[in-house]
């Protein structure tokens, strides 16, 4: 085993390779030391907010841990700018879809109210998403099914299909995918 002092000399490439022979996660925190202030650059460049970006930092150097060992990484620093940019990005596309907390629910307009035409297209659409479920994927019609219309959490759908984790949600995102491309097949 080397010394600490030693490993902190070494390269990106040859710690990230320890790490996956090792599962150490401390040669994770020698990356953290390395580039943190890069990370947080980059952070504060797209999100613009300093506890937003100290938090997105954190989460991004806690996803390493997984996901060091699932990718291929030759050009360490180059990758983790793009992995902390494309963070920031999803963080600012799910803040964009956040209603305003200070809007009430009765201030808001009630779609079904105004649009009472739409009735028998519901039910097309109903007819349409079916077609489209049984067009699915054994695998991924099941997890949809159980996530969406018998409302399981990941949990439950792991211990009845017996899929890990990272399967259930896959089968369940890519499912949802399909079926929005089905539906906007059938019109």
């Amino acid at each position: 085993m080397l010394s600490a002092r030693y490993d902190r000399q070494l390269p990106d490439v040859e710690l990230i390779a320890r790490y996956k022979d090792t599962d150490d996660v401390s040669i994770v925190g020698i990356l953290y030391d390395r580039y943190m202030t890069l990370v947080y650059g980059v952070c504060m460049k797209y999100l613009k907010d300093r506890e937003e970006s100290r938090d997105a930092v954190m989460q991004i150097f806690e996803k390493l841990i997984s996901s060091l060992k699932e990718h291929e990484i030759t050009h360490f620093k180059s990758w983790l700018y793009t992995t902390s940019r494309n963070h920031c990005l999803m963080a600012l596309r799910a803040r964009k879809r956040q209603i305003p907390a200070e809007i009430e629910a009765e201030f808001m307009e009630n779609g079904a109210l105004l649009h009472l035409d739409d009735g028998p297209n519901v039910e097309v659409d109903l007819v349409k998403l079916e077609h489209c479920i049984d067009r699915l994927v054994a695998e991924q019609k099941a997890c949809v099914e159980m996530f969406y219309l018998q409302q399981k959490c990941y949990k439950e759908i792991v211990t009845v299909t017996g899929f890990d984790d990272k399967k259930v949600k896959s089968y369940i995102q890519n499912g949802k995918r399909n079926l929005k491309l089905c539906m906007e097949r059938n019109g």
